[in-house]
């Protein structure tokens, strides 16, 4: 690629980010205005811990308008809606609530996060942590940013002094697993956090607020964007054995302690359920 075409697909990441950032806000803003004190369980999905909310579809469907008024020929990709066709190689991926049983619950991390790719890769992510007022953004080689200030990831940390973020799966059986797991990844790390939402986990490795973080049973929009901010924050993220971040497992930390915490695992099994 030559200097005239990469100052062209940092300038077309920008200008897709500046509007995916307008948007995360606005739909955070509408939800933070129309929650109510226990908002109503709409749905459930993989089990009757895996809920849907009514405003999860109206802040999707509030996403979805708003990027067909902008670029009409965009796909989008929506945990709610599913994906929707589009032309011209750009895809928005969109995770209307990550953290919906926090949000269900009023606790303050949850976020609105929307990614878009260009030809099958992510250029531009944003994760608004909405009760925190925290607008987290990524461009492709421009770098992770809040509130004005670069992010970087921790380095240096050794996996005995990592604090390390996880999650847990919605089905009873993954979770059992998932626990033996965890007993045995404890004692070998400075402590764990569950936050209850992938994106901000994401994010809080990027801005250096734990170490590191690994879970099964993601999906493509919950990490779709945090993952770049993380990424452009220095760190490392992917699945065990050198296959990519799936439903399988994602791993993120900076490299180093992402070999130390992937190879604490390997032995562990933790995809099985």
């Amino acid at each position: 690629m030559d200097e005239r075409e990469y100052r062209h697909d940092r300038a077309r990441a920008e200008e897709l980010l500046e509007l995916a950032a307008g948007i995360a806000e606005e739909a955070g803003q509408m939800l933070l205005a129309k929650r109510p004190a226990r908002p109503e369980v709409l749905a459930t999905k993989s089990s009757p811990t895996d809920v849907v909310t009514a405003l999860d579809r109206a802040a999707e469907e509030l996403i979805r308008g708003r990027i067909a008024e902008a670029r009409p020929r965009d796909a989008v990709l929506g945990e709610e809606g599913g994906d929707t066709p589009g032309e011209g190689g750009v895809r928005w991926v969109v995770d209307p609530i990550d953290g919906t049983v926090n949000f269900l619950y009023g606790l303050p991390d949850w976020a609105v996060s929307i990614g878009v790719e260009v030809d099958g890769e992510i250029v531009a992510g944003v994760v608004h942590n909405v009760p925190r007022g925290e607008l987290f953004t990524a461009s492709k080689g421009g770098g992770a940013w809040l509130r004005g200030e670069r992010l970087r990831c921790n380095t240096g940390v050794p996996l005995a002094k990592a604090l390390v973020a996880t999650g847990f799966g919605y089905e009873a059986g993954r979770r059992r697993v998932q626990a033996e797991v965890l007993a045995q990844v404890v004692p070998q790390v400075r402590d764990i956090r569950r936050g209850g939402s992938c994106a901000i986990d994401l994010c809080s490795v990027a801005a250096g607020r734990v170490d590191a973080y690994y879970e099964r049973g993601t999906n493509y929009w919950d990490h779709a964007a945090a993952g770049l901010v993380a990424v452009e924050a220095g760190a490392r993220i992917g699945g065990l054995n050198g296959r990519p971040v799936s439903p399988d497992m994602a791993l993120c930390a900076a490299p180093g302690l992402f070999e130390e915490l992937h190879d604490l695992l390997v032995p562990l099994d933790p995809e099985h359920d």
